[in-house]
């Protein structure tokens, strides 16, 4: 009777160890593939992309500046609605730039500043996926 409870219980040890271990191996698995999703390689990046002529405008003040930028989308099909969209997206960059100072564009802060706005801007025109990231490519003020 002791040898048969000793063992029926090592069995239900060994169950629930096995349960154990087969729900951590899914667990890791499935985190794996989180961030493997969430982190798209350069060519999936570029192929994604598109980018904006340099414009020159005037911003508010007597500087103006030149500027361009390559804009990231969450798909294919995004990239094509935004490629046909480049007129509206140059339209939403002189717009923003022409209420900017030359002071409010220098530094990181300044940059970033442009970036989420026509991020922001350009995302409210898209109906096929959104802008991801809009990273300024060149940029000169005078």
């Amino acid at each position: 009777m002791k040898n048969k409870m000793l063992t029926i219980m090592l069995i239900i040890l060994v169950t629930i160890l096995l349960v154990g271990v087969i729900a951590l191996v899914v667990i890791f698995k499935l985190d794996d593939k989180d961030a493997e999703a969430k982190e798209p390689s350069i060519e999936e990046v570029i192929e994604a992309s598109v980018d904006i002529p340099e414009i020159t405008t005037n911003l508010s003040g007597n500087d103006y500046i030149r500027i361009s930028f390559k804009v990231q989308t969450d798909s294919k099909e995004a990239k094509e609605e935004l490629e046909k969209r480049v007129f509206q997206v140059n339209n939403v960059i002189i717009e923003e730039l022409s209420e900017m100072k030359s002071s409010e564009l220098e530094g990181k802060k300044g940059k970033q500043t442009i970036e989420n706005t026509v991020k922001e801007k350009v995302n409210a025109l898209m109906q096929e996926g959104k802008v991801e990231k809009v990273y300024i490519t060149s940029m000169m003020i005078q």
